[in-house]
């Protein structure tokens, strides 16, 4: 065991732990202490108590003294020259055109280093910047690159709920923030609104994180104790399923899964799993929209066309009604098999004879009329004499 107090060297720094000694120390006082950057100025956060040993880091160091007026006066010294050196520094970045933000200044207590905290995107190669500060300042120079988290820590600022940030006034170090924090607290998970100024997601969502977890595995446990639903939608080890039926004495259920298997879990093995009801009546109400457009019940149809039942309730059309223009009309000359063919007749009206035999020249056309008889198998003096004017009256022709 020893006795320790413990120190802060920032507003919302962590907290380090120095041994007291014979001192009397209380808290809420000023010390200066011995760390690894030097002497430095702290404040007194936590009073003297008594803590084991593992709980702090060895060899444990000792608190030098209380700090004095004079003490108090060179710190309010090294917070003006911080401004100066921050305005020389932003100089001689810009005349190495470095790509890289200047965001504090730090002087150590007995002035014995000078730290500069910047930002950038990447690596920076700033060995030549040391050596300009170096000639300026006639001291030690650390350049340090932070993150944007502790950016807006040493800036400060107003937070989105209207107050001063957290990581500036009371938090030691950051926590780490997942979104799956905000999914556990049912938040919305737009970008805009669950970040910090910093763009980061808000350390807040850390505070009543516990306490939503904790509900949750209540309600869990609350479900494992109670017997599932027959028929309802679980969740298991070997796969999503359907309660088949449930054995209450030995507290398990036989369940379906969805892979056609069948297996027997115990109630504290099972999940059930919630019903979206919102879209079981939305599927419904557009059911019931499509059958009054319809002004029917819609009918289950075999593959391949309509049913036999359909078939037979089917009115025949009338003999011009539904067709279009030159299509076939039905009626009594209809086809009644494949194959046979409508009697329309010849050019003069007169009826087609019929074909004995489905032989023939199958490129001829069943349309065409007969040819004339008279025309064929005409003699030279025929010829002659329907040029010098046949029987019919015609005028001879013009050689």
């Amino acid at each position: 065991m020893q006795t320790v107090i413990g120190v802060r060297f920032k507003q919302a720094g962590k907290i380090y732990y120095f041994g007291v000694g014979s001192m009397e120390i209380a808290q809420g006082d000023d010390v200066i202490v011995e760390t690894s950057r030097g002497m430095e100025f702290g404040h007194v956060a936590l009073g003297p108590r008594e803590v084991e040993d593992a709980e702090v880091t060895l060899p444990l160091k000792a608190v030098e003294r209380v700090a004095t007026d004079e003490d108090r006066a060179q710190v309010a010294e090294n917070r003006a020259r911080e401004k100066e050196a921050f305005r020389i520094c932003e100089e001689k970045i810009a005349a190495r055109e470095l790509d890289m933000k200047l965001v504090s200044v730090e002087y150590t207590f007995d002035v014995s280093k000078i730290i500069f905290y910047f930002t950038a995107d990447g690596r920076i190669d700033f060995r030549e910047l040391v050596k300009d500060l170096a000639a300026v300042f006639r001291t030690r120079i650390e350049l340090r690159q932070i993150g944007v988290r502790d950016e807006a820590k040493m800036l400060g600022g107003i937070g989105c709920c209207g107050r001063p940030l957290c990581c500036a006034t009371f938090l030691g170090e950051f926590v780490p923030v997942s979104i799956r924090m905000a999914k556990e607290q049912n938040l919305s998970l737009n970008p805009t609104k669950i970040s910090g100024i910093c763009g980061r997601l808000m350390c807040c969502l850390k505070y009543e994180n516990d306490v939503y977890c904790e509900r949750r595995r209540e309600q869990s446990a609350i479900r494992k104790s109670q017997a599932p639903h027959p028929g309802g939608r679980v969740a298991t080890m070997e796969g999503d399923g359907k309660v088949i039926s449930i054995n209450a004495q030995r507290r398990s259920a036989t369940i379906l899964l969805d892979d056609s298997r069948t297996i027997v879990a115990s109630w504290e093995d099972i999940v059930e799993q919630e019903e979206d009801l919102s879209d079981v009546a939305a599927l419904a109400a557009i059911a019931m929209l499509q059958s009054e457009e319809n002004g029917e019940e819609q009918r289950p149809r075999k593959r391949g066309g309509r049913g036999r039942e359909e078939r037979k309730e089917r009115q025949p059309r009338g003999e011009g009604e539904g067709r279009k223009k030159g299509s076939r009309r039905e009626g009594e000359n209809s086809p009644k098999r494949r194959g046979e063919r409508f009697d329309k007749g010849d050019r003069n009206g007169k009826p087609r004879k019929e074909r004995e035999s489905r032989g023939g020249n199958k490129h001829a056309s069943h349309d065409r009329p007969p040819r004339r008889e008279e025309g064929r198998g005409r003699s030279r003096k025929n010829y002659a004499e329907t040029r010098d004017g046949d029987h019919e009256g015609r005028p001879p022709r013009e050689e």
